[in-house]
């Protein structure tokens, strides 16, 4: 199919999506919600590197990543055994009504000055309900589209609720400039997440109570058995990828990719604080709003020029290619730790991780057995989280205060060059698999 017959298809797919109503108004409970995540999470982020009553220092960032990523990453394949058991719709409601208390919560934490702790615990437990909120909406949507456009609303929906949390941490970052006092500058965003937690509880209300399942007839096994069955089957997902190579392989590499795009996230973080901002100040928080909307805009990028390139040099090769150009660009654009090079260097990277990423999801899709995918999927995203979090130790360790580290830039740019270069060694012997078989 050409691409502006593929474009064409979608566009007509989309639009005959919007008019079941079911998949209209769950749509506009995943923007609302995940608008609210990226608020929310824009706010922490803030709040724990700008606050000016705190020495912010890459050990702090490496602990708050490590507090919200990692509950959430080891146990988000567990929450579908759960969320089996109850009603979807309500988990909506419900789910976003207590993300509504404890957003708000949290904000009265931020004001009140409660110890890190506290915080952290607060901010962990919304984060804890999102992993129910998403898996619900992922879990519903095949009842509100027919069978035959249910992998284009696969595609669809996650993007938008990507493009929505992007924009949603856009408006945390320029609130920002709102209030005048540093209590209100921290408290806002958190507070704007509130609001729209809220609107999406209100939301999912216009839904009927049993339109999204499961029906409340069917026989599931008791809670320990489902449990105990989803242990197993990350196991033999795990042992699956042993005998599918490239899928493995692949999984690896993003991980790899992952590892390097977290450093430098902590990295840029630094940066804004101490480098860029002069201590926290409005300059800092807008030129990290304005890295974070250029990998934004990469990532935008990405999706047009993955499918192109694929055509082109191959899936792998497309990865290959995209890994070596980061392993140009981040030493020659980054080592200035100046904010014009860096915005550019924020912008690449967004579009070579996206694309890498694009290549994963349609490498782990063709080459594991369906009857795996969804085992494979759940370790895909345990090992991305947990990829971000390990960067975020290993910068902890080498970053200085100001964020300015010669020997992290050139380590991540090493580690992309092995990840290109694996890459394409494990194409080639792809290629050689195919012509010999």
């Amino acid at each position: 199919m050409k691409p502006d017959a593929a474009r064409g298809s979608v566009a007509a797919d989309l639009r005959t999506l919007l008019r079941f109503p079911g998949f209209r108004r769950l749509l506009t409970v995943r923007l609302l919600s995940q608008f609210a995540d990226g608020l929310f999470q824009a706010g922490l982020a803030t709040y724990v590197v700008f606050s000016p009553e705190e020495e912010t220092s890459p050990t702090d960032i490496a602990a708050a990543m490590a507090v919200l990523l990692l509950p959430y990453s080891l146990l988000g394949p567990f929450a579908g055994v759960l969320l089996d058991r109850m009603n979807r719709r309500q988990v909506l409601v419900y789910g976003n009504l207590l993300r509504t208390a404890l957003a708000a919560g949290t904000c009265l934490l931020v004001i009140s000055g409660v110890p890190d702790w506290l915080f952290y615990l607060s901010a962990l437990s919304v984060t804890a309900v999102n992993r129910f909120v998403l898996a619900g909406l992922s879990a519903a949507l095949p009842r509100v589209v027919d069978a035959d456009r249910l992998v284009v609303a696969n595609s669809i929906t996650p993007t938008a609720g990507t493009l929505a949390a992007t924009l949603g941490a856009g408006s945390a970052v320029a609130a920002q400039a709102l209030p005048r006092t540093p209590v209100a500058e921290d408290a806002l965003a958190v507070a704007l997440a509130a609001a729209v937690y809220l609107l999406a509880g209100l939301a999912a209300l216009r839904m009927a109570r049993g339109l999204l399942g499961p029906d409340p007839d069917e026989v599931l096994p008791r809670l320990t058995a489902a449990l105990a069955s989803t242990a197993h089957g990350l196991a033999a997902g795990l042992r699956h990828l042993s005998v599918r190579p490239q899928a493995g392989w692949t999984l690896v590499a993003i991980g790899a990719t992952r590892f390097c795009y977290g450093a430098l996230l902590v990295m840029v973080l630094m940066l804004a604080r101490y480098a860029w901002g002069d201590g926290g100040n409005d300059d800092g928080i807008a030129l990290l709003g304005a890295a974070l909307a250029a990998s934004g805009a990469g990532f935008f990028a990405a999706t047009i020029a993955t499918p192109w390139a694929v055509a082109r040099v191959g899936r792998l090769g497309w990865f290959s290619i995209c890994a070596a150009i980061a392993a140009v660009l981040v030493p020659a654009l980054g080592l200035p730790f100046r904010p014009v090079p860096m915005l550019i260097a924020a912008f690449v990277l967004g579009l070579v991780s996206q694309g890498a990423k694009i290549v994963t999801d349609t490498v782990v899709q063709s080459s594991v057995d369906d009857a795996f995918r969804g085992r494979v999927f759940s370790l895909y995203d345990m090992l991305f989280n947990v990829a971000f979090v390990a960067a975020a130790g290993l910068a902890a360790l080498m970053l200085p205060p100001d964020g300015r580290s010669s020997p992290l830039l050139l380590c991540v740019a090493a580690l992309y060059a092995v990840t290109a270069y694996g890459v394409f060694r494990l194409r080639r012997s792809s290629v050689s698999r195919e012509t010999t078989t």
